[in-house]
């Protein structure tokens, strides 16, 4: 796989003899194929992929985008996960704090230019952490919105040039909650508030459960950070 034709044929024959595979599965399958190669992403609204990442590869790294606008319970999830679960948790910050972006690109950002904000505060972090690897897993589903329905479960990522996992792709809200239940795992309490996706404190509102993704940037067109488009 030392080639970047190699690793697109990779996705692309593992894509098709995964998308009836089980989570676990998944993982397995990524954890063999790149060993330390492989990280996982996590906004820790829950510790799902952080469970089924830790069982296919005990001591793996996680990545945690601390943005420097986050609800103070999602920082606690962060650090009960660093307490509890066998993973190497990796906060990654941007650049700048926050007092400095705003003395650069004036006061809240987010709400002047939300895209320009995640661009530095997300997306442009994560690209950095993501460069020692060669495939991440993330925990995007299809039945998140409309924009990730047709997501893949294996996926040549050519912007970061590595190979981009979705082991829960298939999973509805159900098997979520099933599998957070079954394995009594802890979730972000902003789960039991009303907040069904959670990013930012400024740009996340509580959401009708119908439309969980109706609670980011609401009242704007935007949906997405820009992490997976």
């Amino acid at each position: 796989m030392s080639t970047l034709v190699d690793l697109s044929q990779v996705a692309a024959e593992a894509n098709a003899e995964l998308e009836d595979a089980t989570a676990q599965e998944i993982f397995r399958w990524a954890a063999d194929e790149f060993g330390s190669g492989l990280v996982v992403t996590s906004s820790l609204a829950d510790t799902v992929m952080i469970h089924l990442a830790e069982q296919a590869a005990p001591g793996i790294d996680v990545i945690f985008l601390d943005t420097g606008y986050h609800f103070v319970e999602t920082i606690g999830t962060r650090d009960a996960v660093q307490a509890v679960h066998n993973v190497n948790l990796i906060t990654v910050t941007p650049e700048q704090t926050v007092p400095e972006q705003d003395a650069t690109w004036g006061k809240d950002l987010f709400a002047r230019a939300p895209d320009q904000c995640c661009a530095l505060r997300k997306v442009a972090p994560l690209n950095r952490a993501l460069e020692p690897y060669s495939a991440w897993a993330t925990g995007v589903r299809r039945a998140d919105s409309a924009a990730r329905a047709k997501t893949p479960i294996v996926a040549w990522d050519a912007r970061r040039r590595l190979i981009k996992i979705a082991p829960i792709a298939r999973w509805s809200d159900d098997d979520v909650a099933d599998y957070i239940e079954a394995n009594s795992l802890m979730v972000n309490p902003l789960l039991e508030e009303g907040y069904p996706s959670i990013g930012c404190a400024p740009c996340t509102l509580k959401a009708d459960l119908n439309d969980p993704r109706a609670g980011r940037w609401a009242g704007l067109a935007k949906t997405e950070c820009g992490i997976h488009l």
